[in-house]
């Protein structure tokens, strides 16, 4: 591609494509503060309010089923959209011709958000529209300084103000590649300087003849922190070994999906571990030597059950099939998912062709939101999940464990189920959904009260000059 284009067409194709970016993304977020504002206007809206799953999640799942996205991006992209309509037309303007970049209007919509009276927030739109398109060499740092300058010019009590260090704690574990997992955070110093010392206890519980490195004993003692283990397993493979432990598994449990010729030795599959990936096949053998091995019931195996409830061998089963919620662009993994019934019991039997994982908040969407002009779904006998959007969109998932073991979960049996969706909702269901003891508006405005509160109570203690 562009061989044969000159340094000036190579060079003008460049601008461009930057222009017709930023007016793409624009467009995109305007698009879903739009459809955000219709929905939110809409007659229901008021009632649901109170809802724990309000209208505001129902227009986030639509916005993400679309995009492909998780919910809380489509929730963040329908904000920043809505910011714009609403707050910020002329910025919003601006951004829509090309002009700017999206990361300036990020900034934007942040530093100026604690602004609520009306004409300071159009004279900020107004200084906005006006110098904003030449920000865009500037670095993030400046870009912040000079919004905040402008902010506190007009609304002092509205600068954002960088929360305390103890306030952003916090421990992420992320996957990485070939087995490996990375652990990174911000923990107060006497918390790390307890874990520090307790990792060397544990690598030091083994004899002098364990082959690892003292790093490698610090990070396996990870692991034994975690299973709540008084000592690290030594791996001198001596039975006279003076550190030897029974090896009995600790309460923490993990589930790691192998095949079965890969735990005996006789295959060199590798194991998935939900939400890290692959774990090679002699690691697998080596936590099999001292882990408690259940075997997966295959589908074809399982029938129809006469309760509401699945049995453990059947929940055991659709978890490990499906390993993440089956809402469009939601993975949220199978711990912390319900099994759901795609036609409802008991018109829907408990059976592997009728059950599949949804998480809480998208189980009571589709539970609250059904019938006509909700959100519909059929599932094939593969574990398919054909989803149907309030505007008609059809959205196809697939089961995530098909993907990584096809023989393992093949397709059950076929059953003839109601097409129409029984979960219609009924007079006086709603009231059955779960509340919230606010609602979104009480919280978004409680927030700014809360902030600009603090920026007065600062600006009396300590004032101009400063």
């Amino acid at each position: 591609m562009f061989e044969a284009s000159g340094d000036t067409a190579l060079l003008d194709t460049m601008r461009q494509s930057q222009r017709g970016e930023r007016v793409a993304i624009a467009h995109r977020l305007l698009a879903a503060g739009r459809l955000c504002q219709r929905r939110m206007s809409a007659i229901d809206a008021a009632d649901r309010a109170q809802w724990c799953i309000d209208n505001w999640d129902a227009v986030a799942a639509e916005v993400a089923a679309e995009l492909g996205i998780s919910q809380g991006r489509a929730s963040t992209q329908m904000d920043y959209g809505l910011q714009l309509i609403e707050r910020l037309p002329k910025f919003g303007a601006l951004f829509a011709s090309g002009a700017i970049d999206y990361r300036i209007v990020i900034a934007a919509v942040f530093r100026t958000g604690l602004i609520s009276d009306p004409d300071t927030l159009a004279d900020v739109d107004e200084r906005l529209a006006r110098s904003a398109a030449g920000w865009n060499t500037l670095s993030q740092k400046r870009i912040t300084e000079i919004l905040d300058w402008l902010v506190r010019e007009i609304d002092p009590d509205a600068v954002r103000v960088a929360r305390k260090a103890d306030d952003d704690r916090h421990v992420e574990i992320g996957p990485a590649q070939d087995g490996m997992a990375e652990i990174w955070g911000r923990v107060r110093a006497a918390d790390a300087a307890a874990i520090d010392q307790r990792l060397d206890q544990l690598a030091a519980t083994v004899c002098r003849d364990d082959p690892r490195t003292a790093r490698q004993r610090r990070a396996d003692a990870v692991g034994a922190l975690g299973a709540n283990s008084s000592t690290l397993v030594c791996e001198c493979d001596s039975t006279e070994c003076p550190a030897r432990t029974d090896g009995e598994p600790g309460q923490i449990v993990i589930h790691l999906l192998a095949e079965a010729d890969t735990v005996t030795g006789e295959g060199d599959a590798p194991a998935l571990l939900p939400g890290y990936g692959a774990i090679p096949a002699e690691t697998v053998r080596a936590l099999a030597a001292r882990a408690k091995l259940r075997p997966v019931i295959a589908g074809k195996e399982l029938s129809t059950e006469p309760r509401y409830r699945p049995s453990t061998a059947l929940a055991e089963f659709i978890r490990c099939r499906d390993l993440t919620c089956r809402f469009p662009g939601c993975d949220r993994p199978a711990a912390v998912a319900d099994i759901d019934h795609t036609v409802p019991y008991p018109a829907g039997p408990t059976h592997p062709s009728n059950l599949k994982l949804l998480c809480r908040m998208h189980h009571l969407l589709k539970t609250f939101y059904a019938g006509p002009g909700g959100w519909a779904d059929r599932q094939l006998p593969d574990g398919t999940v054909i989803w149907t959007s309030p505007s008609g969109r059809t959205y196809t998932t697939k089961p995530a464990g098909t993907l990584f073991f096809p023989r393992l979960f093949a397709p059950t049996q076929e059953l003839t189920l109601p097409s129409s969706p029984l979960h219609a909702r009924s007079p006086g269901r709603g009231l059955m959904m779960p509340t919230r003891r606010r609602t979104r508006s009480q919280e978004r405005a409680d927030r700014i009260r809360w902030e600009r509160g603090l920026n007065e109570a600062r600006a009396a203690a300590h004032p101009p000059p400063f």
